[in-house]
């Protein structure tokens, strides 16, 4: 019963950090990327395009909106009911965060200062998403063209497939009355400042580092981190092949930020001991990172 509830206030909490990534998502439009006529990639770059060429006759929330609830029923169909449902929501929430949220008459960043407002905005957008990620979410559009195309495709990766969607998307604001060859520079700028940041915020919240841990006090070091820090601990068997001497290697995974306060217990307990720290791509399971 107990599993129960917290496997269900773990997925309370991952759709509330959903919307609030979405949030800051749509701020990011809002409030400096729709006054300087950005186009960015996916749906929302679509949905910028139409309100541009329209003169705001067709908000950008009702684009996105319908773009999206296209190619929903086309993930259903193609790709099941199980992948869409956070994607609906997500496609929900950035959806009704667009309609509600007014647009700034003075945005952030000076209007006559277009290249900083795709940094600035480009950050916000990449921290927004980035939060989605780090939570199981999706903001739909052209990441599920990108899931349809691979599953039919798999010599397509998935980074291709949005990259060559986001390009088409941008390339396209060309088209526009007030486009040239800047505004696909600036709406490139943009799409890279969001890919780079969403990079930082993914891989800096989930970076783990691995510890071999070479001590004859391998035991006091072992227990003084599992009730410190605190984290699991295997001790693993080795053997010295210089010296043919057994020894035990004291194996940690553990968060980048705790890294400090494991080489603190080391140095304590033992300022001779030989310690290994690498970079762990990916840790997943209890007290870390969810598989799947």
């Amino acid at each position: 019963m107990a599993s129960f509830f917290k496997k269900h206030l773990r997925e309370i909490r991952e759709y509330l950090m959903i919307s609030l990534g979405l949030l800051i998502y749509a701020c990011a439009w809002k409030t400096m990327l729709l006054q300087h006529k950005m186009v960015g990639g996916g749906a929302t770059g679509v949905a910028a395009i139409v309100e541009y060429a329209t003169n705001g006759t067709v908000p950008m929330a009702v684009t996105y909106g319908g773009v999206n609830l296209i190619l929903l029923l086309l993930a259903i169909k193609t790709l099941g009911l199980e992948f869409s449902i956070r994607t609906i929501w997500g496609v929900t929430c950035l959806t009704i965060w667009l309609a509600v949220l007014p647009t700034w008459d003075a945005p952030l960043v000076p209007l006559n200062d277009h290249f900083l407002a795709c940094v600035v905005g480009g950050i916000m957008c990449g921290i927004g998403i980035g939060i989605v990620f780090l939570n199981n979410g999706s903001s739909g559009g052209t990441d599920i063209i990108a899931m349809i195309v691979n599953k039919y495709h798999r010599d397509v990766s998935l980074g291709r497939s949005l990259l060559y969607c986001d390009c088409v998307i941008i390339g396209s604001s060309y088209f526009l009355p007030t486009g040239d060859l800047t505004t696909i520079v600036y709406g490139l700028v943009l799409m890279t400042v969001s890919a780079y940041t969403v990079d930082v915020v993914v891989n800096g919240m989930r970076q783990s580092v691995q510890f071999l841990i070479f001590s004859q006090k391998y035991d006091l070091i072992a227990n003084a981190i599992m009730t410190e820090v605190p984290r699991g601990v295997t001790v693993l068997d080795g053997t010295g092949w210089y010296s043919k001497q057994p020894m035990k290697v004291v194996c940690v995974l553990a968060r980048k930020g705790e890294s400090t306060k494991i080489f603190q217990i080391v140095k304590r307990i033992d300022p001779n001991a030989f310690v290994s720290q690498s970079e762990a791509a990916g840790v997943y399971g209890q007290g870390f990172n969810p598989m799947g």
